[in-house]
């Protein structure tokens, strides 16, 4: 029996997880405490609430292990700067600067700070975490393991063959090459933030018509037996990081999209943008079945498990699972670089002798929302609340009156998805709904989709195709039923998909009981389900967070346990 703490870092999405005797306690990334939008830095706030949950001293750790090997890490940075030599130039001082300072001596950085024997800290490899956050959270006995990113140590996309305890990888596609770094260059010629734009990407697609597919062939090549290779003159991964894309890409597509122009898919340029997007998601989906197709291939499995921060692509998802080969496909709710610190903490557990976790039932695995501390603080700021008795019944007559309500209870998510624990809940049913929320509270982009959420017994009146392993942490889209688009005007897409969640009271109690309370009154057990964060904030963590948003947003209802403050002033 073990404790490990896993630790993802100095990247992007730093994150902490926590495993005790194979069981996972806590996974939390560090941006839900800095409140710093996708915080790199090292997770020290991140580590000492897993540590908490556990009730552990940092002296009870039998290993802290990190997601990745960072000498080879630097050691790939250098070769591939030299390569390239004067071009890198401008990037040479910045990424060797970074490499030799924090991230070379982070093992040391995590002893220090943990306050444990550097012999305690070890080191996994990037892929090899990403893969154990997949298959080892997942319900199979025997798996393909696909994972895609940006880059991890040298490997962009890597196979593995899962079976039991056992992990075992069957082969790779090494950096410069990586559909991960296509999506993002992408991402910024269409004038949005990399990593965090590429969801804006999937949600504009749906927009465009992918024209533009034959052009893309000239960026990316795809191989019949799923490999791919990217044209290289068109990046700029060594020598522009911002935006990973050179001129020849302008040269082949046309002028980048301006960062700050406001959207108008009315006009005839940003139609133009819109079917480049849906050329790019074509050819992303086109590059990913061919890999899943390679990995049933070499394994013979019905099931695939998919990591990276490729695995987030919920439209892919829905393609793989319709035409890759297999029965069934899971992507665990934190599928990008945080859910590689749980990856780390499951090969740790697992070496110390423990076994693997049971699935993944919840991604409530953050802190929990102090109702007490709600009270004290609307007290203090006059706000009016109440205290209620059912407070699913109180909210869901709330929403279906046609209020927006932001909704902190329990234990806040792990991954990207607000899924029951702090999530803006309203009525599914009038686009006009959509448009409001994108426009006065989100204050985002007009064309970016809602999720629903829906009780899991009864996901399949509604939606076509629901497939249980990743519907429940809205990794996936479905069809909405034709004769259901106009009852869930909110929440369809423009193409007739929904990213769904399905709901059960082991995995989010409390909005399942909203779902069945909205039932007994509407006749529909759905609802609007985004994030609990205003534009450029993460997802909220603490009670004060979500009144701080409650206060600077326009909801109608906030509930922080079985606490209920509303708009206006206490008398």
């Amino acid at each position: 029996m073990a404790a490990v703490l896993g630790v993802s870092a100095l990247y992007h999405d730093a994150a902490a997880a926590l495993v005790v005797d194979g069981r996972i306690v806590a996974a939390i990334q560090e941006e839900r405490l800095s409140r710093i939008k996708n915080d790199a830095s090292l997770p020290a706030r991140a580590m000492q609430a897993c540590l908490d949950l556990a009730g552990l001293e940092p002296g009870a750790l039998d290993a802290v292990v990190f997601y990745e090997n960072p000498y080879v890490k630097l050691e790939r940075v250098l070769v591939s700067l030299l390569r390239v030599f004067p071009r890198s130039l401008r990037q040479f001082p910045r990424a060797v600067g970074a490499q030799l300072g924090s991230k070379l001596w982070v093992l040391d950085q995590l002893a220090d700070l943990l306050d444990v024997p550097r012999r305690k800290i070890e080191h996994a490899e990037h892929h090899r975490s990403h893969a154990a956050s997949a298959f080892f959270t997942s319900p199979f006995e025997h798996a393909a393991v696909l994972v895609v990113d940006a880059v991890g140590e040298h490997a962009s996309t890597s196979i593995w063959r899962g079976q039991g305890r056992e992990l075992g990888c069957l082969g790779t596609i090494e950096f410069p090459h990586s559909l991960g770094m296509f999506y993002a260059a992408m991402t910024a010629y269409l004038g949005f933030e990399v990593n965090e734009g590429e969801y804006k990407v999937m949600g504009l697609a749906a927009f465009g018509q992918p024209r533009f597919v034959e052009a893309l062939a000239r960026v990316i090549q795809l191989a019949e037996d799923g490999s791919f290779a990217l044209h290289l003159p068109y990046f700029a991964h060594m020598s522009d990081s911002e935006l990973g894309f050179g001129p020849a890409l302008d040269a082949l597509l046309g002028p980048r999209r301006p960062p700050a122009r406001p959207w108008d898919l009315s006009a005839e340029t940003d139609r133009r943008y819109a079917d480049i997007a849906a050329s790019v998601q074509a050819v992303t989906e086109q590059a990913l079945l061919g890999l899943a197709r390679r990995a049933q291939a070499l394994t013979g499995a019905r099931t695939l498990c998919l990591a990276g921060g490729v695995a987030l692509n919920a439209v892919a998802n829905a393609r793989l699972l319709a035409e890759a080969g297999f029965e069934r496909v899971y992507v665990q709710p934190a599928a990008g670089d945080a859910g590689g610190a749980l990856g780390a903490a499951i090969l740790g557990a697992l070496a110390h002798g423990d076994e693997r976790p049971a699935a993944m039932q919840t991604a409530a695995l953050g802190e929990a929302a102090d109702a007490a501390r709600a009270r004290a603080l609307a007290q203090e700021l006059g706000l009016r609340w109440h205290v209620v008795d059912d407070v699913p019944a109180e909210l869901a007559q709330r929403l279906a009156a046609g209020k927006i309500a932001a909704l902190a209870t329990g234990r806040f998510e792990w991954g990207p998805r607000a899924l029951g624990q702090r999530s803006i809940l309203a009525a599914p049913g009038q686009p006009e709904m959509r448009e409001r929320i994108n426009r006065v509270v989100k204050e985002r982009e007009l064309f970016r989709p809602f999720a629903p959420s829906v009780l899991a017994e009864r996901a399949d009146i509604y939606f076509e195709a629901a497939p249980s392993d990743m519907t429940p942490f809205m990794t996936t889209v479905c069809h909405v039923r034709p004769e259901r688009r106009d009852e869930l005007g909110a929440v369809t897409h423009v193409d007739g998909s929904a990213r769904v969640q399905t709901v059960t009271a082991d995995s989010a109690p409390v909005l399942h009981a909203v779902l069945e309370d909205i039932e007994k009154q509407t006749g529909m057990p759905v609802v609007l389900n985004t994030s609990l964060n205003g534009r450029g904030e993460p997802i909220c963590g603490s009670a004060d967070d979500a009144i701080g948003f409650f206060i600077g947003h326009p909801v109608d209802v906030l509930v922080v346990g079985d606490v209920i403050i509303e708009k206006g002033r206490s008398a």
